[in-house]
């Protein structure tokens, strides 16, 4: 937050895994966010949008304003984005309007979609990270559900597994061209 008052754009997002990802896409893409004062700052979780915004109001129009989400707290940032003073959009292409996106399950899912399985099976591998997600494949209550979901729930077991793949998942998607769109247009908006 100390480097919003110099900032010419300033990113809300859920955590830090979002953070992380999103300047890793800057940094594929060539950008240097500190060098074009585009601050990316994580709030804690999305029932907090509406606190920052408000936070944010006194720097008036000289800060755009951008956000990312996941679906299941699209309707808390709709109301946030009302509460903070930005605008209320009833749709998602009016919440992107306003410099808002929201990642269709999460950016995890967002990710492995792009990606595709097999593309993260390799990562895993690479990372030596394989042979624990086959174990956890091979527990009862993952056993036979799709891949994606596997996927997705091993990623998400651990905040430190979560923050190190959000970083090497992006990088992957960057050197494929295969950027999920919500990162890629946040990106694009600031």
């Amino acid at each position: 937050m100390a480097k919003v008052g110099s900032a010419r754009a300033v990113v809300l997002v859920e955590g830090i895994s979002d953070q992380l990802a999103l300047e890793t896409a800057a940094a594929g893409r060539g950008r240097d966010l500190e060098a074009e004062r585009v601050v990316i700052v994580p709030i804690g979780g999305a029932h907090a949008i509406g606190h920052f915004l408000t936070t944010l109001a006194p720097l008036g129009s000289r800060v755009r304003r951008a956000g990312l989400c996941d679906v299941r707290e699209e309707e808390v940032f709709r109301r946030g984005l009302h509460v903070g003073g930005v605008g209320s959009p009833r749709t998602r292409a009016e919440m992107e309007h306003l410099g808002f996106h929201v990642c269709v399950k999460d950016l995890e899912d967002e990710l492995i979609r792009a990606l595709g399985t097999a593309q993260v099976e390799e990562l895993f591998d690479a990372q030596g990270d394989l042979r624990s997600f086959r174990s956890f494949q091979s527990q009862p209550a993952w056993r036979g559900r799709q891949p994606e979901a596997q996927l997705w729930r091993f990623l998400r077991s651990s905040s430190r597994r979560n923050q190190r793949y959000a970083r090497l998942l992006v990088e992957a998607a960057v050197d494929r061209d295969t950027l999920p769109r919500p990162l890629d247009a946040l990106l694009a908006g600031v």
